[in-house]
């Protein structure tokens, strides 16, 4: 099984498991071990992946015979990851099911046969590219309208439900280093002056100067 995130639209990581249970059931396929790769995109190549990996190795050492996977973007999103993986099984003379059915070798007498398989490996593709370029357009319309689009949340704010506000605590020291700044106190005394206010870094401990230094630079870009 391979999700890349906490699936929610009923293509998750237990999902599969149970479509591939009764697929074996069904078709008379004792299963000998499951294997899963959760949080991993389907663009990582087979071996690097350690569920699909270990499967591999098991199905070409020969410790099993088959391969099953509920459909062929499980394998990769991609056309060449899938011909990749499907290539490395059939040359140790294993199969490749999925729960429509075993995976049929290229014949020369039957061309349609590896067009239309790859075909469908065309559209998986497109599928993830589509899918990246709606979330490109979407964090795109977030920055133009002041959202967040990830990454560290900047000193003085906090994220809330994808948006950017204030943090109270934090926006009252920010205002007490730019006027001890303005006053002309060096960044190590700012530190000091500080931590005798109770306010420290989030990751606890002392005021280093670089740190008060990308604190201000960030929030005087921000504002």
């Amino acid at each position: 099984m391979r999700v890349s995130t906490k699936a929610l639209d009923g293509s998750g990581a237990d999902v599969q498991e149970d479509q591939l249970r009764r697929y074996c059931a069904g078709a008379g396929h004792v299963l000998a071990s499951v294997h899963r790769d959760e949080g991993v995109s389907g663009t990582v190549p087979f071996d690097q992946r350690t569920g699909l990996a270990l499967a591999m190795a098991e199905v070409v050492s020969g410790a099993t015979g088959a391969l099953v996977v509920v459909n062929l973007d499980r394998l990769s999103r991609s056309l060449g990851g899938q011909e990749a993986a499907l290539a490395y099984v059939w040359r140790a003379g294993r199969s490749v099911f999925t729960t429509s059915g075993e995976v049929l070798r290229d014949d020369p007498e039957d061309p349609m046969r590896t067009a239309m398989r790859q075909m469908m490996g065309v559209f998986a593709e497109l599928e993830r590219a589509m899918i990246v370029k709606r979330m490109r357009a979407g964090r795109a319309h977030k920055k133009a309208a002041g959202g967040f689009i990830g990454g560290t949340v900047p000193y003085g704010f906090k994220c809330m439900d994808g948006d950017l506000v204030p943090h109270p605590i934090e926006q009252q020291a920010l205002e007490h280093m730019f006027r001890l700044r303005a006053a002309g106190w060096s960044l190590r005394e700012i530190g000091v002056a500080l931590a005798d206010r109770g306010h420290l870094p989030r990751s606890g401990g002392n005021w280093h100067p670089k740190v008060i230094a990308s604190v201000i630079r960030n929030a005087d870009v921000s504002h």
